[in-house]
């Protein structure tokens, strides 16, 4: 008889009238590549559907605006209170509950930060009324909005509206709606003591505080039946010195008890710029770091409690659940990372799911492009381009995969999966290829653990491999591939400077390897995510980190969100940083520099360089006609992330033998 590795968490449970099969709920995530309506796309519904194929128990459509006029923090939000979209909706929520999932819709009001409906000319409402909103995140770089307060008439009307947009997801076939009471939207205006001063019923006490969202969730049990689930999502903490705390979080939940049938315990407020990598944590926070604010919710509640943030281990959400912390494990990231986790953990195959990096890639790319993407998974965006790939090529070939990195692993393993005869050749000693270096960064340990597991994976595919294996034009002209791909990798450029050759200069790939390179006083010159992630290990270890940078800030890479989260430990480790500073000679103990003509001079035991790779053209054009098809991806083409190297391998490979 098969033992259940994991039976708290594969325990069904009953919200309402709904029975959802597991313990596993997929977070709400928005979905911007919509139609010029906001309506979603075939592409849409293969993007959620896709989580529920996985085995989640419940999959979140995010950001479903219950007011387009008053509501809509961003123009690439779907509409609940356009009937047009009832096709598109309905087609949506079958997506999902065709696999056996429940389909929840998100319903939210963006209140005070209601960027969108300003800018379509519309008055926009909070609690009370603001001039000049500014919020860190959305609105950096515009100007401040008039907000009103909301009259009775209003707030009656938005009840309403939240009232109504349950009962159109409802008929549109969704199983639960999730009202959005956190993050610093509408809901979460009315809750906070600092914001909501109103003198009247809707505003001062907490009892008046929690009036408002208790009516709109009263209001969608008088139109949806008392058996139709409701969750509420809340910040137990706005986890910032100008918000209130988990206390104030508790007595918010004590208030919404028995009015809701899931409390969901996230946190943080999305207008202040170092509270958002708490409310999406960082790589540089502990898994689960939000699970203790529904253990303490379900201190005071009889409703079940719904925690969030950095689950991607099946062992840390069965005994979360199992110790009573929580009863229910939401996940956004890691359905994206691996929509697959929640079979793969219940079938006891945990070391076959590819664990979320926690690098922002995804959110940042959506902010950036308005499309999902993943670093570790080339499928999340294009899941229905996906699909057809997978189907069998023409012909198959025999492939020779030049370099063991995470291009060349990838490749191989899709190139495997299509049917093709693969032979992986890496010319160092194990598979990884540079990112091997920081094996020992304890922050980038889920790295660590993506590259053993394509690893791992290479050795159960029946690839060919062959390490200390340099692929040269005679090795290649023995095999005698169909194809070649390359993917050799880059290598650190060494600036010229004077002095750059020292005892005292190493270059960041060295030290990231050994550490005791690095004297007391560090002083890195290159202020990308190499130097910049090297700074935060090094000055972890108690050591002292300037970083000097010749451009006027650091680069985030095009990756905006990872550079909050590196902002926070700057500042919280006490780096030094000097922009706009141009290094002109290195010393035995001194690094000499430019600063708008001004000569600047930091003393430090250690100079590390980290200005950038080389690509490996000229090793790389060696292979170009050693087979009759050739690839080149990866850094050896082009030096740019993982998501890149990972995308153009797996698209390179499934296209071999289909022409």
């Amino acid at each position: 008889m098969y033992t259940q590795k994991y039976p708290h968490l594969f325990t069904p449970i009953k919200l309402g009238n709904t029975v959802f099969r597991n313990r596993i709920f997929g977070s709400p995530t928005g979905y911007q590549e919509l139609t010029s309506e906001e309506f979603p796309t075939q592409d849409t519904a293969a993007y959620f559907a896709r989580k529920a194929r996985g085995g989640a128990a419940s999959v979140a459509v995010g950001e479903c605006v219950v007011d387009s006029k008053r509501g809509r923090g961003g123009a690439n939000h779907m509409p609940l209170d356009n009937p047009e979209i009832l096709g598109a909706l309905t087609m949506l929520a079958e997506s999902i509950s065709q696999y056996g999932a429940v389909p929840v819709a998100e319903l939210q009001h963006a209140g005070m930060f209601a960027e969108a409906s300003q800018a379509a000319g519309y008055p926009i409402y909070g609690p009370v009324e603001i001039k000049g909103v500014h919020g860190e995140i959305a609105h950096a770089d515009g100007e401040g909005m008039h907000v009103l307060a909301m009259t009775e008439e209003v707030i009656e009307e938005t009840i309403e509206a939240y009232a109504d947009a349950a009962l159109f997801a409802k008929q549109c076939g969704f199983g639960m709606v999730l009202v959005h009471g956190g993050h610093g939207w509408l809901m979460s205006q009315f809750l906070s003591p600092y914001i909501n001063v109103r003198d009247d019923h809707w505003g001062g006490s907490l009892q008046n505080r929690v009036r408002f969202p208790i009516a709109v969730c009263e209001r969608i049990r008088q139109k949806c039946g008392r058996g139709f689930p409701i969750e509420f999502r809340m910040s137990a903490t706005e986890a910032n010195p100008a918000g209130y705390g988990v206390d104030e979080g508790v007595k918010i939940a004590i208030e919404l008890d028995g009015h809701v049938d899931l409390i969901h315990a996230s946190a943080g407020n999305h207008e202040v710029r170092d509270a958002f990598v708490v409310t999406h944590p960082s790589m540089f926070l502990p898994d689960g770091c939000n699970a203790y604010l529904a253990a303490e919710i379900k201190k005071h509640v009889k409703t079940p409690v719904a925690t969030v943030g950095a689950f991607t281990e099946p062992e840390l959400m069965e005994e979360t659940i199992a110790s009573g912390r929580a009863d229910v494990i939401e996940v956004a990231r890691e359905l994206i990372a691996d929509p697959d986790m929640p079979i793969k953990a219940r079938a006891g195959r945990e070391s076959e799911i590819t664990k979320c990096m926690r690098c922002f890639t995804c959110f940042s790319h959506l902010i950036a492009n308005r499309q999902f993407c993943c670093a570790v998974n080339p499928e999340i965006g294009v899941e229905r381009e996906a699909e057809l790939l997978k189907l069998p090529p023409k012909s198959t070939k025999r492939v020779l995969i030049a370099g063991g990195g995470v291009a060349g692993m990838q490749a191989a393993l899709t190139a495997r999966e299509r049917g093709h005869e693969v032979i992986l050749c890496e010319k160092s000693g194990q598979l990884g290829g540079a990112l091997r270096c920081e094996k020992d960064v304890p922050f980038k340990e889920k790295l660590s653990e993506y590259l053993d597991l394509q690893a791992k994976r290479i050795a159960e595919a029946g690839i060919d491999l062959r390490l200390n294996t340099a692929v040269t034009p005679q090795l290649a002209q023995d095999i005698a591939p169909d194809v070649l791909i390359a993917a050799l990798g880059a290598r650190p450029v060494t600036p010229r400077i004077q002095g750059i050759d020292g005892k005292n200069v190493a270059a960041a790939e060295d030290v990231y390897v050994d550490t005791t390179l690095a004297g007391k006083r560090v002083v890195i010159i290159g202020g990308g995510l190499v130097g910049t992630e090297l700074a935060i290990f090094l000055a972890g270890q108690g050591r002292e980190v300037t970083i000097v940078e010749m451009l006027s800030e650091l680069s985030d890479g095009g990756n905006q969100l990872h550079a909050i989260a590196l902002d926070v430990k700057i500042r919280e480790l006490g780096i030094k940083l000097s922009l706009g500073t141009g290094v002109t000679e290195i010393t035995d103990s001194a690094v000499v520099a430019d600063k708008a003509g001004d000569c600047v001079i930091f003393e430090c035991d250690t100079v590390i360089y980290a200005v950038g790779q080389r690509p490996l053209w000229d090793e790389t054009d060696a292979l170009r006609f050693c087979a009759p098809e050739f690839h080149q991806i990866g850094d050896c083409l082009t030096p740019k992330n993982i998501r890149a190297a990972t995308k153009a391998a797996y698209f390179t490979a499934n296209n071999i033998g289909r022409a």
